[in-house]
């Protein structure tokens, strides 16, 4: 039998690859250069206890994306720039249960037109913004495409990410004292060679 695993994925963005190809391709290179994951994963069985109602669906979806029952997860998560000098800044505080897809749907749609999922095979949801500014789930949403930038305890800012940041990403389920986490993943944005 398989178990699905849950953990925290980054997957970094080229914003400027990704403003040249997003129309008409969609985002594509912009995605694949890098990637970091979290060494801890967990159990869905572990993050059972923590199902919630999505948001509701509209317009209807397609038959084969229907659903019944409590499919999305109350997962808190955390996204810190820490500058090079080691000065944290948190800049996201978001939660799964925004997501508008929920994982069932995510598989459902990946395999109808015959895509094989195998064992061992990893799945990311994609960019998890809630409906508030604090909660938005990447930098060029948390700038608003570079024109709002994010103050930083040192007195500097970012409208982007720089040469020496490091991003920490957190994320765990927390209810009636139970706290199950996911662990965190970081990394240092280095220069260009």
């Amino acid at each position: 039998s398989t178990q699905s695993t849950w953990g925290i994925f980054n997957d970094w963005s080229a914003r400027d690859i990704q403003a040249w190809e997003y129309v008409p391709l969609g985002p594509f290179l912009a995605k694949n250069f890098a990637s970091s994951v979290s060494p801890w994963m967990v159990t869905l069985d572990a993050l059972e206890p923590f199902r919630v109602p999505g948001p509701v669906q509209d317009p209807k979806v397609q038959p084969y994306l229907e659903f019944e029952g409590d499919k999305h997860i109350d997962i808190h998560l955390e996204v810190d720039i820490v500058t090079q000098g080691g000065i944290a800044q948190t800049v996201c505080r978001s939660n799964y249960r925004h997501m508008y897809w929920n994982q069932n749907q995510q598989l459902a749609h990946h395999t109808i037109s015959g895509c094989n999922i195998r064992a061992g095979d990893m799945l990311a949801s994609g960019t998890i913004s809630g409906p508030t500014p604090d909660s938005y789930g990447s930098m060029l949403e948390l700038s608003w495409r570079g024109s709002k930038p994010i103050a930083m305890p040192d007195g500097t800012e970012r409208r982007f990410l720089q040469d020496g940041d490091t991003v920490v990403m957190r994320g765990w389920a927390e209810r009636d004292g139970v706290r199950v986490g996911l662990g965190e993943v970081s990394s240092t944005i280095l220069p260009a060679l």
